[in-house]
């Protein structure tokens, strides 16, 4: 749903986006990936001290001389490197300027010097959820696919997927635009016929409902001892599935919001400052051509959505970003963390509890 998603109008239940406008004028975040063409900035694990190390004027004048290069020769350098060429020039500056401070904080970190620090997993989420061409304001979304894509930060590669279809409660028969927009029963030129409208009604019909599929999500997750042995964050494509969907949902579900899913990397503000793009380009089509790549799967297919941002973040793995938890749910609102905060897991995740 990533181009319908900003569309959507949503009923206030009592997740107030207080801080909506706080994602536009929040400053590029040089601490997460700084880049030495300025001073660094203090990270939450270092003090002012460290920045003294000679590591860091090393960096700054690799990227002074990074700065000059063509495009041409930022392709040949990042070739020599055995390193990806494709993307814009600014995304192949920040990725041969990443590589650079990477392997100058190796070497300092085998010194006893600073580093930067890693969840072990990022799990990226994308819901689907009911919807209408035009949504009346008091439409509550629900639910349709619980998608999640696994990437294990050391070795850069998506090792597991998981996805369920859910049940919706209230709006149990999909809108025709609902089952257009989210491609699961699309068919030759964008046509859609009475099989397949039965075949998605079937697959809705035989779901489970929201709560046991969180269920199944929580195994899923606590298998993989997620939260537990290893430090993980979830990620999404912005805010609106955890701060709109799940919360929505879970309303509607008549169960707790789930502490796991409070806090979350939201890729497209961590996307806009490290490559110092302004949010228009940050949509998920936009940032796979802008990194030179394109979509694979079916668009709006939540599984295929999730498998298509998670190669983004690992893009940005290798370019250097230091993805972290960037905003979270507080009291029912959308907040923003600050990137002075201490770099935290989600914690483990646990089964769903009434609300009742």
């Amino acid at each position: 749903m990533e181009e319908h998603k900003e569309n959507i109008q949503v009923i206030d239940v009592n997740a107030k986006m207080s801080n909506a406008k706080e994602e536009e004028k929040e400053k590029p975040c040089s601490r997460i990936c700084p880049d030495a063409e300025s001073a660094p900035q203090t990270p939450p694990s270092q003090s002012n001290s460290d920045f003294s190390h000679p590591v860091y004027k090393e960096i700054a004048l690799a990227n002074g001389h990074i700065n000059r290069m063509s495009k041409e020769e930022l392709r040949i350098k990042l070739s020599e490197l055995k390193l990806d060429t494709r993307g814009v020039k600014d995304v192949m500056k920040k990725r041969l300027k990443s590589h650079y401070k990477k392997q100058k904080l190796m070497q300092s970190a085998a010194e006893g010097g600073p580093t930067d620090t890693y969840y072990d997993y990022i799990c990226v989420v994308d819901f689907e959820a009911t919807c209408e061409e035009d949504n009346p304001s008091d439409f509550l979304h629900e639910i349709i696919e619980f998608p999640m894509a696994l990437i294990n930060t050391h070795t850069l590669q998506i090792v597991d997927t998981f996805q369920a279809y859910v049940k919706p409660e209230l709006n149990p028969q999909l809108s025709d635009f609902c089952i257009k927009l989210t491609g699961i029963t699309q068919v030759g030129r964008h046509n859609l016929c009475v099989k397949a409208l039965k075949k998605v009604s079937k697959i809705v019909d035989e779901a489970d409902p929201f709560p046991e599929v969180l269920r199944q999500v929580v195994a899923w997750l606590q298998e993989r001892e997620l939260g537990t042995k290893y430090k993980y964050a979830i990620l999404t494509d912005g805010a609106w599935d955890m701060s709109k969907f799940l919360n929505i949902q879970c309303r509607i579900s008549r169960i707790r919001y789930p502490q796991f899913a409070k806090k979350w990397i939201n890729i497209r503000k961590s996307y806009g400052n490290f490559y110092k793009v302004p949010r228009a380009q940050t949509k998920l089509s936009t940032m796979l051509e802008k990194l030179g790549m394109k979509y694979e799967g079916r668009p709006h297919c939540g599984l295929d959505d999730s498998r298509n941002i998670a190669r983004i973040a690992v893009r940005m793995l290798q370019d250097g970003c230091q993805l972290r938890v960037n905003e979270r749910m507080h009291g029912g609102q959308l907040l923003s963390v600050p990137s002075s905060g201490p770099v935290e897991g989600a914690p483990p995740p646990h089964n769903p509890h009434s609300r009742d």
